[in-house]
C-alpha cells in the first residue's frame, strides 16, 4: 500500500461505511468527488462503466487506469550525462525534490551533478547548496541574480568534461511577472542544448499535491512556456486530495514519474498506476 494515501483513504472510508462487491454508480461518484476527483473525470468515469447501475471494482479500475496510459511516455534516453530541467512555482517543494531525485539517482550507483540555476532567490541556492553538502553530490552554483542559463551550462559541460551521469537544474519557480520566467526557462533550455545537444532530456514540472485540481491550471500555464515531458508530485501524505492524480493525469496527460512523501532525502516513491489505482479501489470494494 502507498503510505501517502492514508489521508485519502481516511476520506473514501468516511463515505464507504462498508465494503461490497458492487456499489451504485451514485455512491462512487460520491466517493470519487470526497477523493478530489475532478467532476469532469468522474463523469468521464461515469460514462464507460457498463450500463448497470451496480458497478464491480474490475469495471472502474479498467477506466481508471486508461487515464494513466501516457505514464510510459518519458522514458530516459541514452544520453550521457541525462539532463532534466526540474520547474514550478515556489512553495511546491521543487527545490527538496530535486535533492530527493538526485539521493535516488546516487543510490542506483549514478554521479549526480546539481545546477543551483534558481538565481533569482539566494534562499534557493542556499538550500540546494545544503543538500549538496548532505548527500555529497557535487553542484554548480554562482551568487544571487547571476545567469541563471549559465550556471546550467557550466554544470552541463562539467558533466561532459567529468563524465557524471545526470544533470539536475534548479530553477527560479515565480519571477516578479510572467514573461520574466517565460523567457528565462526559455532561454535556460536553448543554453543547455548548446552545452550538450539534445539536452535538456527530459523537462520535469514539479506539482503540490494539497493543491489538488487547482493544480492543473499551474500546470497547463507552464506547459505553454515550456512542453512538460512529466511530472512529481509533492506532499501527497499530508492531503486527501489523492485522486487529484487521476485528473492530472486525464487532463495534461504526462506521465507521472515519482511521488514526494515528505521531507527527507528518501522520502520519494516512484509511481506505479496498477498500485495506485488498488489503493484507492481496495478501500471501496471487498477484494477478490
Amino acid at each position: 500500500m502507498f503510505s501517502f494515501l492514508k489521508k485519502t483513504k481516511d476520506v473514501i472510508s468516511s463515505v464507504v461505511t462498508k465494503k461490497e462487491k458492487k456499489i451504485s454508480k451514485d455512491l462512487l461518484e460520491e466517493v470519487l468527488l470526497e477523493a478530489d476527483v475532478s467532476y469532469d473525470v468522474v463523469e468521464n468515469a461515469i460514462y464507460f462503466l457498463p450500463a448497470s447501475n451496480m458497478v464491480e471494482k474490475k469495471d472502474i479500475k479498467k477506466v481508471l487506469l486508461s487515464y494513466f496510459k501516457d505514464m510510459e511516455s518519458s522514458q530516459e534516453v541514452d544520453a550521457k550525462p541525462f539532463v532534466e530541467l526540474i520547474f514550478g512555482i515556489n512553495g511546491a517543494g521543487k527545490t527538496t525534490t530535486i535533492a530527493k531525485l538526485a539521493n535516488y539517482y546516487k543510490k542506483n550507483g549514478k554521479k549526480v551533478i546539481l545546477a543551483a540555476s534558481d538565481t533569482f532567490r539566494a534562499a534557493a541556492v542556499e538550500q540546494l547548496k545544503r543538500w549538496s553538502d548532505k548527500l555529497s553530490i557535487d553542484i554548480v552554483a554562482s551568487k544571487q541574480g547571476a545567469d541563471p542559463s549559465s550556471v546550467a551550462y557550466d554544470a552541463i559541460s562539467k558533466a561532459v568534461a567529468k563524465k557524471y551521469d545526470n544533470v539536475l537544474i534548479d530553477t527560479a519557480g515565480r519571477l516578479h511577472n510572467h514573461q520574466n520566467l517565460s523567457n528565462e526557462l526559455q532561454k535556460i533550455v536553448r543554453i543547455s542544448n548548446k552545452a550538450k545537444e539534445g539536452s535538456p532530456h527530459r523537462k520535469i514540472l514539479i506539482l503540490d499535491g494539497t493543491q489538488g485540481n487547482s493544480a492543473i491550471n499551474q500546470a497547463v500555464e507552464f506547459n505553454k512556456i515550456i512542453p512538460i515531458d512529466a511530472l512529481i508530485i509533492t506532499k501527497l501524505d499530508g492531503t486527501a486530495k489523492g485522486g487529484a492524480l487521476f485528473s492530472i493525469a486525464y487532463t495534461l496527460k504526462k506521465p507521472i514519474l515519482f511521488v514526494g512523501t515528505g521531507e527527507s532525502a528518501d522520502d520519494l516513491v516512484k509511481f506505479n498506476k496498477e498500485k495506485f489505482v488498488d489503493d484507492i479501489l481496495d478501500e471501496i470494494f471487498i477484494s477478490e
